[in-house]
């Protein structure tokens, strides 16, 4: 069956959180969209320095979430820094918990869940360096590779992107919690 993702990104994204999930996402034979604040192309972060330039798909004023089966937040510190403090951002997060559907955030990306208010009494994981962040706003953080939550899929950083992607598309084919 066909399914369209959202992969909510600005400039300074982490490359590999963004790009091996979107292309796990595809090899499935869904279709994977780069949604942004601006239209254009984003800037990756390739772990010490800039990576390529990745061509958005959509702009937040012309997505919606009932278009999208799932939603994923690839981290990067640049990046959900930007999206965080973003409003249509937060309300594009916020739709797709009301529509309870699958959202899979990995490393720093998780921090826009923090200000989507979408976090407490959330099982979680995430980088280190913001569980006490994510525990500050009510989530349950553990250190795991993979944590799933009623459709919520988090992991820690790249290493983990094997375990997230296989339980992304799962949630992902299981639809709405």
């Amino acid at each position: 069956m066909s399914k369209k993702i959202a992969i909510l990104a600005t400039n300074g994204f982490e490359e590999s959180e963004l790009q091996s999930p979107k292309e796990y996402l595809e090899q499935q034979g869904w279709t994977a969209h780069i949604v942004s604040p601006k239209p254009g192309t984003i800037k990756a972060w390739a772990e010490k320095d800039w990576g390529k330039d990745y061509q958005v798909d959509k702009t937040l004023d012309e997505a919606q979430a009932s278009e999208y089966d799932a939603l994923v937040l690839p981290g990067g510190v640049i990046n959900p820094d930007q999206l965080r403090t973003d409003d249509k951002a937060l309300a594009f997060v916020q739709d797709f918990f009301q529509q309870r559907k699958p959202v899979a955030a990995i490393c720093h990306g998780p921090q826009i869940l923090i200000n989507a208010e979408v976090v407490k009494g959330k099982n979680m994981t995430s980088v280190n360096s913001i569980s006490k962040d994510l525990k500050n706003a009510g989530a349950y953080w553990e250190d795991r590779e993979v944590v799933v939550d009623h459709g919520l899929v988090t992991s820690r950083t790249p290493k983990d992107l094997p375990a997230f992607n296989a339980k992304m598309v799962e949630e992902i084919r299981e639809g709405k919690q």
